[in-house]
């Protein structure tokens, strides 16, 4: 179980609190924790602390530590000189093949034209399905999803959800995005963050 317990955070070199009193809990074997909020309310910091990229300035975060974690950020943080085949390689835990590797490109609608060639060369869509696969191949407990459908076209967003949602299995996921249709696809609990300045943040069953 995750469990964020009065969390706060700014940064060492500010007085300004991003997050401020943030309390939730993420039931085990696979639950859903949704953020959402305003732009400037703390989501992606929150992610951060929850990754353990940041640490808390306040509060304690619980059921973390010690467990295998992957993320799609906001960016794609790829390796522009690399394949996608070579970008996924760089996270799998245990030994796959190129060929499973590419049934995962197969299955998330990346075409086999763009599995040989350096990511600095695919569309923004191609490389967000790279980051995808590449988050869901890591065998992770904790999977961390920043606005993770950004570029992905319309047409083809619903199969991509579908993929992702499939392929979590029993991790404990994190989700951030201001798309209701998202929302409504990984269900799980709400956590509403309004900022430091306003109400304490709240959590709602979807």
């Amino acid at each position: 179980m995750i469990r964020l317990t009065d969390v706060g955070y700014r940064y060492p070199s500010g007085d300004d609190w991003v997050l401020r009193s943030v309390s939730a809990e993420l039931p085990p074997g696979g639950g859903v924790l949704r953020l959402s909020g305003p732009n400037g309310a703390g989501k992606t910091t929150l992610l951060r602390l929850i990754l353990g990229l940041l640490t808390p300035t306040a509060g304690r975060i619980e059921g973390v530590a010690g467990r295998a974690r992957a993320a799609v950020f906001q960016d794609d943080r790829l390796l522009e000189h690399l394949t996608p085949v070579g970008n996924v390689r760089l996270v799998t835990r245990t030994p796959v093949t190129n060929g499973a590797i590419t049934c995962e490109f197969e299955a998330i609608g990346l075409a086999e034209e763009a599995w040989d060639r350096p990511v600095a060369e695919l569309s923004g869509g191609q490389r967000r399905r790279v980051c995808l696969v590449r988050a869901l191949m890591a065998s992770a407990d904790v999977v961390a999803l920043d606005e993770p459908f950004t570029g992905i076209d319309a047409a083809s967003l619903p199969a991509v959800m579908e993929y992702a949602r499939a392929r979590l299995g029993g991790a404990d996921v994190i989700l951030v995005t201001h798309d209701e249709t998202q929302a409504g696809v990984f269900g799980g609990t709400e956590l509403l963050l309004n900022g430091p300045g306003d109400a304490p943040a709240r959590t709602r069953l979807a």
